[in-house]
């Protein structure tokens, strides 16, 4: 069943126009469908790379935290200086390994180099950059 189902993110909104208007002008997201009438703040679709995300905008809020999505890019620091670009303000970068270097908001390790930020409803992002294969 596994190899037949699309995966889709979703992320909990706390005003739709808002969060569209975030994801299409700064991240260069396509809006695929947003639900019509009265759902039309409660759901909507985008293409964000190759991936599809689901906004959601329950009537109540969860307690627990946002899970985090990633950006996986080929080099972060051009993700990065283009998101600033675009008034996107990273939060203080935080190293996991003792010899990590960084690089304003930018954490390079041995495995990767990752940023975070948040969208406009206050979710935690991360653009990532392996050092792997990606």
């Amino acid at each position: 069943m596994a190899p037949e189902a699309h995966v889709v993110s979703l992320i909990v909104v706390r005003n739709m126009d808002r969060a569209i208007k975030f994801y299409t002008k700064v991240l260069g997201a396509k809006l695929r469908e947003r639900a019509p009438g009265p759902m039309k703040n409660f759901w909507a679709s985008l293409k964000v790379g190759g991936a599809e995300v689901w906004f959601v905008s329950p009537p109540e809020r969860e307690k627990r935290k946002l899970a985090y999505h990633a950006f996986l890019v080929k080099d972060i620091k051009r993700f990065v200086g283009k998101l600033k670009k675009h008034g996107v303000k990273f939060e203080k970068a935080e190293p996991m390994e003792k010899n990590a270097k960084i690089e304003g908001p930018i954490v390079f390790e041995s495995f990767g180099a990752s940023a975070m930020f948040k969208d406009s409803e206050g979710n935690l992002l991360m653009v990532w950059q392996s050092f792997g294969q990606m």
